[in-house]
């Protein structure tokens, strides 16, 4: 895996081969920070990153400034990985060891911006569930994104805030956000985008 831009931009970081996890692309990854620079500034963004496996995603957002960083994992090993890289860099990255629903049903604080990378096997329930605990927990700040990753098979466009989403072969981002009254008729009449 390679970090794509900022203080570490070109950086290598091979992770053991015994984590169970699938990596988001390079390709996939500079796709979405593209759509994510476009919407925020990175610097000094609060990001939750769920299901961080390798800690691919939280070493992008802290190379480019944002921070701090809290990755969750259900793996010993992804939480310890993540815990010695981010050390070596100096990155504001917590990793925390933790069930990933249980830890959205008892966590307090708030993000500019969420990113979830459940196994592609989940059930769609357990993709909702992801979705509805994350704003009906304030998980989220009222302009910040989530920003939930998942296979061409998914389909969570009929949740609640759900925003636009972008398919990067077969990988998809499914984009989420407050809606105001205004932008939730649009929707519901068939009017988006």
């Amino acid at each position: 895996m390679r970090i794509i831009s900022g203080q570490h931009k070109g950086r290598r970081i091979t992770a053991p081969k015994n984590l169970p996890v699938r990596p988001t692309t390079d390709l996939s990854k500079e796709s979405l920070f593209n759509v994510l620079n476009n919407h925020f500034n990175l610097h000094e963004l609060k990001v939750l990153d769920l299901f961080s496996g390798t800690g691919n995603i939280s070493y992008e957002f802290a190379s480019r400034g944002a921070g701090p960083i809290i990755s969750v994992d259900g793996d010993f090993g992804c939480v310890n990985f993540i815990k010695k890289t981010a050390k070596e860099l100096d990155l504001d990255i917590t990793a925390l060891k933790s069930d990933v629903i249980k830890f959205l049903e008892k966590h307090k604080a708030s993000y500019d911006l969420v990113f979830a990378d459940p196994p592609y096997e989940f059930t769609l329930e357990k993709f909702e569930s992801i979705v509805q605990l994350v704003f009906a927990n304030n998980i989220l700040d009222p302009e910040g994104m989530l920003v939930v990753e998942h296979s061409k098979y998914t389909d969570l466009k009929h949740l609640d805030n759900y925003s636009f989403q972008k398919n990067y072969g077969g990988s998809v981002f499914s984009f989420f956000e407050f809606q105001t009254e205004e932008e939730i008729e649009t929707i519901s009449s068939g009017e988006e985008e």
